[in-house]
């Protein structure tokens, strides 16, 4: 190990703390010892420390407003260690323009709401019909569909999920309105439904004599609504207040909610603003004293001016129960973490693990080249969910000088990605052995412990400092810039996983791995 290690220290010491080391303009060998080893003469060590790693308890709810929102979610799973969620999803609409004007004696032929699952676009299925007969005007035609299988989570050959669309008869306020997973709006009637079986498909119809384009439709799952309900909601309305203008409208037709009935199968996402719900309609057209019913067609607004609202409902397991106890002096023994409102993992650095960096930092001139906190999944989670990718690592400062019964928490980026970003070979966390029954990760906190072993804190505020990890990604600004600590995936990240705790007794248990040398 000591071989390979100072091998890796030229890299590692300049890669990891190049961007540090420029501040530092005159050498100090006290500062954990980082110039040590510039001149080769390094001898290197690995050892683990333990941590305080425990459950944090987000009573199953989150910010689940459009301002969070990437991804809508649809489904339902369930688990002996996390239970069941349920996932559905309330969006507001809007009329492209107020005051339409639909003709004489309009009528509705037809409505569909069309969602836009995830989908892998690299397996296609491509199905022609020479044959065709296309209905309105019995026109002899070319059908190709594109059929495309959707992104699942969960048990992925499960047959179905039933979609169920329902008006909303509650007020959803606007977009800029914050709510949360856990509120459940009220419904009135169903106005359509359509088994979902896992595909989703694109459509062109072509007429034959020319080749002209009849029908297109993005990829995508059309879900047929209710004729006679829009044509009570919105046809019979021509001309009266409730068409007037958006403030009327959203009072008038408060939204749509879509559920599964399902509790056990898997669950897809779908972009909130790429849903799309036509009205095709026939109105009287009269020209040259012949009067015509031609069809046309009436596209709602259900982009981004709309309120989109993610509803999570869960039902949890004994397991769970038993495990998220978030005890924070002595650490859980099972470590839960799930996206949507589920568990967060809290890790702090136990009073022993400090005082024995800090005699190493002390009394032997120790410098830590890396630090990272290395958690393993835990036996139990042997399931077929795929294993988790993406996480989110913040640092937590809990300020109790002003008011010790009122303590403000304050949240920011770890100082490894506020310091190191844009160094080589840098990465906020990596993974291992994906592919595995046991999968771990390590977590760079190198920066964040130099700064508690040499800084002058006393030991209230070491004990008042910890990292929270979430499953899910930071999200970034059209440059690719990171928008901020508090812009995640979470709010929608489908992921779960069981990871070995503190308290355990498996040699696997989450630890703190450093990487120090000295002369």
């Amino acid at each position: 190990m000591t071989y390979n290690i100072k091998k890796a220290f030229a890299i590692l010491s300049l890669a990891i703390f190049g961007s540090v080391l420029l501040y530092n303009c005159e050498p100090d060998p006290d500062s954990l010892g980082e110039q040590l080893f510039l001149d080769g003469a390094a001898h290197g060590e690995e050892v683990s420390y333990p941590l305080i790693a425990y459950n944090i308890n987000n009573n199953d709810s989150i910010r689940s407003d459009a301002s969070k929102l990437g991804y809508a979610t649809l489904g339902a799973v369930k688990d002996a260690q996390f239970g069941k969620q349920k996932a559905a999803y309330y969006t507001q609409l809007r009329l492209p323009a107020y005051n339409p004007d639909f003709g004489t004696n309009p009528t509705v032929d037809s409505v569909v709401l069309v969602i836009k699952p995830t989908y892998a676009s690299d397996s296609i299925t491509t199905t022609t019909n020479e044959d065709y007969i296309y209905p309105d005007g019995s026109v002899a035609a070319k059908k190709v569909v594109n059929t495309y299988p959707a992104i699942k989570y969960g048990r992925t050959k499960s047959p179905k999920l039933t979609i169920r669309v329902n008006e909303v008869t509650e007020f959803l306020n606007g977009p800029a309105d914050i709510a949360y997973s856990n509120k459940a709006y009220t419904i009135g009637q169903e106005i359509g439904t359509k088994d979902f079986t896992g595909t989703v498909n694109s459509v062109a119809i072509t007429k034959d004599s020319d080749a002209s384009s009849l029908f297109t439709s993005a990829t995508g799952f059309r879900i047929p609504l209710s004729p006679s309900f829009f044509k009570t909601k919105i046809i019979d309305k021509k001309g009266q207040p409730e068409l007037s203008d958006v403030s009327n409208f959203i009072r008038h037709f408060k939204g749509l909610k879509l559920s599964v009935d399902e509790d056990d199968a898997y669950l897809i996402q779908f972009s909130p603003n790429d849903m799309e719900l036509v009205m095709y309609y026939k109105n009287d057209k009269t020209e040259n004293n012949t009067t015509t019913r031609p069809q046309s067609t009436y596209t709602f607004a259900l982009g981004s001016a709309n309120a989109h609202i993610a509803n999570y409902k869960y039902e949890r397991s004994s397991q769970f129960s038993t495990y998220v106890l978030g005890n924070k002096e002595l650490g859980d023994e099972k470590l839960y973490t799930q996206g949507m409102g589920g568990p967060s993992i809290g890790v702090k650095l136990s009073t022993q693990t400090i005082k024995d960096l800090k005699e190493l930092y002390q009394n032997n001139k120790a410098a830590i080249i890396s630090a990272k906190i290395r958690m393993y999944t835990d036996p139990v989670w042997t399931n077929k969910y795929a294993k988790p990718k993406n996480f989110t690592i913040v640092q937590r400062d809990i300020d109790r000088t002003t008011d010790p019964t009122k303590p403000k928490v304050t949240t920011a980026f770890t100082t490894d990605l506020l310091n190191l970003t844009g160094s080589n070979n840098f990465a906020i966390y990596r993974t291992y052995d994906l592919d595995k029954t046991q999968s771990y990760y390590d977590f760079t906190v190198t920066k964040s412990v130099k700064d508690i072993i040499e800084g002058n804190l006393n030991n209230q505020a070491i004990e008042d400092k910890y990292f929270k990890i979430d499953l899910g990604s930071f999200l970034t600004t059209s440059t690719g810039a990171l928008a901020g600590y508090q812009y995640t995936s979470t709010p929608y990240a489908v992921d779960r996983a069981v990871f070995i705790g503190s308290k355990s007794t498996d040699a696997n248990r989450i630890q703190l791995k450093i990487i120090y040398g000295t002369k």
